[in-house]
């Protein structure tokens, strides 16, 4: 097979540093997040802060500062590291130049972290592939269902940057990646390197993060010949009127990240199961004739909901992630689970306004 070309043109760093591209950046990276004191902070001084940043950069002076990182239990505990908001305008600056050249190389049904993809998308794609397999719901459907261990925890940094270099030859693209890689967090006191990792929350690790699993899906596509496959970050599904066809993908899928990428399945959460049953992907269980919302989706919806009858939310916010919530939960079968919560939404804010909003659109 023919290797991917290279990216000769050396100016791909200069691009990442040019002002236009940092103030892309800068845009892009205070999207909702206009009232926040470090984003109005920033602003006050908003083309110094941005030359500065393109001075370091243009004369590799720049040096991510350490992460902040918190636990976010909704209701799955995660631990989340937060870069400072001139880190995020870095990585967005990276994101834009480089996105578009390796982007060109990912599968059609790669879902997550790309235009015009993410979870409606792999919605769809599912429901289209279970009706081919399962010849219009009259036939046994089985889904490998996947996930893979720890996985931002264990790419390995030396493996991703061999990826990347594959593509790209500017040496500075590839000393900055490294930058942002390893930077520390705040309860390090030690500066050490870091071998391997992703800071979950990180827009570039988003990012890395399909590039590294860009090899695992041309191998499924490719050398298993898996017509019925996608992924969404580290979570995908196989499809296959076949279980003994599934579980001989599922033993040679486990042996290419063990030796290719040093990752493994999660040994609990990755099993084949029969449409009949039920297979989540992407906030839905979904089923032969119908999915539902999972029962995680509405417990959010319900402690953001008593968050703002204990005047812990404010209203706006409240609206902004219902209007968020529906806009996924409809394509479930939740009309009436929607029509429900907009009438507790309404009840509550008598007893707790703080700005004049519209009122909350009845459920579509």
């Amino acid at each position: 097979m023919a290797q991917p070309a290279r990216v000769k043109m050396q100016n791909i760093y200069q691009k990442i540093y040019s002002f236009n591209n940092l103030l892309l950046a800068y845009k892009k990276a205070r999207k909702g997040k206009t009232k926040k004191l470090y984003v109005i902070e920033f602003e006050k001084n908003l083309e110094k802060n941005l030359l500065d940043l393109q001075f370091e950069l243009k004369n590799q002076f720049y040096k991510p500062l350490p992460l902040t990182t918190f636990i976010l239990r909704d209701p799955k505990t995660r631990k989340i590291s937060k870069s400072d908001f001139r880190d995020r305008v870095v990585h967005h600056a990276i994101v834009n130049i480089l996105e578009p050249i390796f982007d060109k190389t990912f599968i059609y049904d790669s879902c997550a972290n790309r235009k015009g993809k993410g979870t409606l998308f792999a919605t769809k794609r599912f429901s289209k592939f279970k009706k081919i397999v399962s010849k219009n719901n009259t036939s046994p459907c089985f889904v490998l269902k996947a996930d893979i261990k720890h996985y931002f925890q264990e790419v390995e940094h030396e493996i991703l940057l061999e990826m990347i270099k594959r593509k790209i030859a500017d040496e500075k693209v590839l000393w900055l990646i490294e930058k942002i890689l390893n930077v520390s967090y705040v309860n390090f006191r030690i500066e050490r390197k870091i071998t391997k990792g992703m800071p979950l929350g990180n827009l570039t690790s988003q990012f890395f993060a399909n590039i590294y699993l860009d090899k695992f899906d041309h191998f499924v596509k490719r050398r298993l010949q898996v017509r019925y496959y996608l992924r969404y970050v580290d979570d995908f599904i196989l499809l296959s009127n076949s279980k003994s066809q599934l579980k001989e993908w599922e033993e040679e899928v486990n042996r290419f990240l063990k030796e290719i990428l040093k990752l493994e399945l999660h040994p609990q959460k990755s099993r084949i199961i029969s449409l009949y049953r039920g297979v989540d992907f992407v906030g839905f269980r979904n089923f032969y004739h119908h999915r539902l919302l999972r029962k995680r989706s509405i417990g959010k919806m319900n402690s953001k909901i008593k968050k703002f009858e204990n005047k812990n939310l404010p209203y706006m916010d409240m609206t902004e992630f219902y209007q968020g919530w529906q806009a996924h939960a409809k394509w479930a079968s939740t009309f009436k689970l929607r029509k429900e919560t907009a009438k507790k939404i309404a009840k509550a804010k008598y007893r707790n306004i703080e700005e004049k909003s519209p009122l909350l659109s009845p459920p579509s």
